[in-house]
């Protein structure tokens, strides 16, 4: 049997991988694969025992969301906040007013760019800083974070309205940076894991938006003064972000954990184009003789999910172009009733905590069924067929209409149907490519090939949220 020199591998913190360049035939890379394949003579694969690995991504994934949910949610207190009460000057009047008008779009440019810079970032950082550094490191910055935010909540800041603006902005952009790097990470950790792993990390973020819409949903209902319940809020992401903490200490120490996150060494990177179900103890884990650091080969990873990766684009655009811009601006047909329904609970509850529920459920369907396959037409045959939401949403009763006068959807049933399908049909086929991205790759790119996939998707909300003030405009 032909020998493999050890010095045809690249080693890093993470993984050890053959280069595009090397020159090993097939037949030592088949070898080589079904070596790597078959877990360590008398090593079984334990249990999950109570669930506890499933529990605890499904806890991180909501983690990893929920703060962020909080944060964006508290409109109402940032209004608040941002109110100069000081009897300004006629100039500083200007000012504040310009904060208060274009507060959200500052909030979304800072989320996105920071966002877009930190998944870079994590991307070049996958064999350099090790998964338990990155995952720590970042949570603890944002629970630092949320910290100093709970802090000024009870703070009079009328005297340095602006001064706070900035610090918001800028724990904005940190917060939503290392809650990408956090997310994108543990994600790219669970692709060593069977697949129902990387279900629950997705169902728990779609769980996170739906715990800030009923907490929205909780505060209109009480009524009660803004910085009481932000308070609330602000210290109910504190204590979950400690909790994240210690999940995250607790997770290396399960059986069933420690089996998947065992390191691989050495490890193929481009076999053939097949490759067996994942559902295969390895990790991205420090290989023996780790020195040379390298970054992740971006072709072969692009290569392989460029189909998944337009799905999860296109999937996001089409709900980044309807939800939250779109929606938001429909009214019910009985407004003028004054009743609580069609007035203060009407988009709270048919935009906000409908989407989210919505999206949670067919998130976890994935769970029990994965149907198309990765490599099915029907998949993005699916995707496409969720333009057809633009055109129902653009005809119920959103307001207000300049150039399309006609509202074709008369009854408020049909913003909730429409709503309940667009949050169905994005948990379900979102999570099925999010899943099998990692599982298409050879198992040493997973956790690179996990934070592409987050990559995917931010591009996705921001092309459907920039295309979204165009489809305002138009209608």
């Amino acid at each position: 049997m032909a020998m493999i020199s050890e010095d045809d591998f690249h080693h890093s913190a993470n993984a050890t991988y053959r280069p595009a360049g090397s020159t090993l035939r097939a037949d030592q890379e088949a070898l080589l694969e079904k070596l790597l394949d078959r877990p360590p003579p008398g090593l079984q694969r334990p249990k999950d025992r109570f669930n506890g690995t499933y529990i605890i991504f499904f806890s991180l994934g909501i983690g990893g969301l929920l703060p962020w949910n909080f944060f964006v949610t508290a409109k109402e207190y940032w209004l608040f906040k941002l109110r100069n009460c000081s009897s300004p000057t006629a100039g500083e009047e200007a000012t504040g007013s310009d904060i208060l008008n274009y507060f959200e779009s500052y909030l979304t440019v800072a989320s996105t760019v920071s966002s877009v810079l930190c998944l870079m970032a994590n991307f070049l950082l996958v064999n350099r800083v090790p998964i338990r550094v990155r995952v720590l490191a970042s949570l603890t910055v944002m629970l630092a974070i949320f910290l100093l935010m709970t802090a000024l909540v009870k703070v009079d800041t009328s005297s340095w309205t602006s001064g706070f603006f900035a610090v918001t902005i800028v724990c904005m952009a940190i917060l939503s940076g290392t809650s990408t790097v956090f997310s994108s990470t543990v994600f790219g950790m669970t692709g060593s894991f069977p697949m129902r792993n990387s279900q629950a990390l997705i169902s728990g973020g779609a769980m996170g938006g739906t715990i800030s819409a009923m907490a929205l949903l909780v505060d209109l209902a009480a009524s009660s003064e803004v910085t009481d319940s932000t308070l609330a809020f602000f210290l109910t992401a504190d204590v979950f972000l400690g909790l994240c903490v210690g999940l995250c200490l607790l997770l290396p120490r399960l059986d069933y954990a420690r089996f998947y996150l065992r390191p691989v060494w050495p490890a193929c990177v481009f076999p053939s184009e097949e490759q067996p179900p994942q559902d295969y103890p390895s990790a991205p884990s420090a290989g023996p003789g780790s020195g040379e650091s390298s970054i992740p080969p971006l072709r072969p990873i692009l290569k392989k999910t460029a189909g998944l990766g337009f799905c999860i684009i296109y999937l996001f655009f089409i709900t980044g172009l309807v939800f939250p811009a779109i929606s938001t601006n429909i009214e019910s047909l009985d407004k003028d009733s004054g009743s609580p329904w069609t007035t203060t609970f009407f988009v709270p509850l048919t935009t906000f905590l409908l989407f989210n529920f919505a999206d949670l459920c067919g998130r976890q369907v994935t769970a029990w069924i994965q149907a198309p396959g990765p490599r099915s037409k029907v998949l993005p045959g699916l995707v496409l067929l969720r333009t057809c939401l633009i055109p129902l949403f653009v005809f119920c009763n959103y307001q207000p209409r300049v150039h399309l006068h006609t509202v074709v959807f008369r009854s408020d049933l049909y913003p909730v149907f429409f709503t309940s399908l667009l949050g169905l049909s994005n948990g379900y086929l979102s999570a099925l490519a999010l899943m099998y991205g990692p599982k298409i790759v050879p198992r040493e790119l997973a956790e690179a090939t996990g934070v592409l996939m987050s990559f995917y998707v931010c591009v996705g909300l921001v092309l459907g949220s920039a295309c979204s003030a165009l489809l305002v405009h138009l209608i």
